[in-house]
């Protein structure tokens, strides 16, 4: 596929994906959902760590409705198709992604963009980032998966709020609440990003076990995370990465991970 709402890379097993529209502080539209599921399908074969984020001065500013103009004056519109046919398949590929997933956020993480943001694995802001969950502003409900993310990550009176009342949360208060993972420097927002995902690349193949055992466990027992996690280490157990862990450790050196 031709990228032409974003950009893809591959850099020291690190694939980027920058959504690439910074006119409209990258608007989401199908075409760009499409081109996003098909990048991560790449960086599934290509990478070891992915990196998503925005060009410009915002991370994502929510479905583009300038484009959807056309719809307005059929009184059976259905404004949700769009999240089934391309942008639902987004926020599942980082889920399902075996590497793990950065998301880094610098201005607006609004509409579809807050739930884009919050499903990253590790969610990094820059100071200036935020969230705003602006639905309610313009008459429609929360999608991307903020109902779910948001309340997984902040408790359902916090996700209510910023639902309910559309207001701004800052990165600042983000990270005490749980939503992001990090905040840095406006200005060294892509180079941390880069060096983190860099070592998430030199990792372990356990890293995607972990990953897939946490999303799991949101949704399941203590019991049933338990047999996962059993389950789990059994497949980490048989990599390549463990015994060079475990050599590492013995020999008191600086493991050497290949992902295998």
């Amino acid at each position: 596929m031709t990228y032409e709402h974003i950009l893809y890379s591959v850099e020291d097993g690190v694939a980027r994906i920058a959504l690439n529209d910074p006119d409209s502080m990258n608007g989401v539209t199908e075409a760009m959902g499409h081109e996003m599921v098909d990048a991560f399908d790449r960086a599934g074969k290509e990478a070891r760590a992915i990196l998503l984020t925005g060009e410009g001065n915002g991370f994502c500013s929510g479905a583009n409705l300038t484009k959807a103009q056309d719809m307005l004056a059929d009184p059976m519109r259905d404004v949700g198709g769009q999240l089934d046919r391309a942008l639902n398949p987004v926020i599942l590929a980082i889920k399902h992604a075996e590497q793990p997933v950065i998301t880094a956020i610098r201005g607006p993480a609004a509409g579809y963009g807050a739930g884009l943001a919050a499903a990253g694995d590790v969610v990094m802001m820059a100071e200036n980032a935020y969230f705003f969950c602006a639905f309610c502003r313009v008459g429609l409900v929360p999608d991307g998966g903020s109902t779910y993310l948001l309340a997984k990550a902040v408790g359902r009176v916090r996700a209510m709020r910023m639902m309910l009342l559309g207001e701004k949360i800052d990165a600042k208060t983000a990270l005490e609440w749980g939503l992001a993972t990090m905040v840095v420097p406006d200005e060294e927002l892509d180079e941390a990003a880069m060096t983190l995902a860099r070592g998430f690349a030199q990792g372990p193949r356990s890293l995607g076990l972990i990953k897939r055992m946490a999303w799991d466990a949101l949704d399941s027992s203590l019991e049933t995370a338990l047999e996962l996690e059993r389950r789990g280490q059994r497949d980490a157990g048989r990599t390549e990465d463990f015994l060079e862990g475990v050599a590492a450790f013995v020999e008191k050196r600086k493991p050497e991970f290949k992902g295998q």
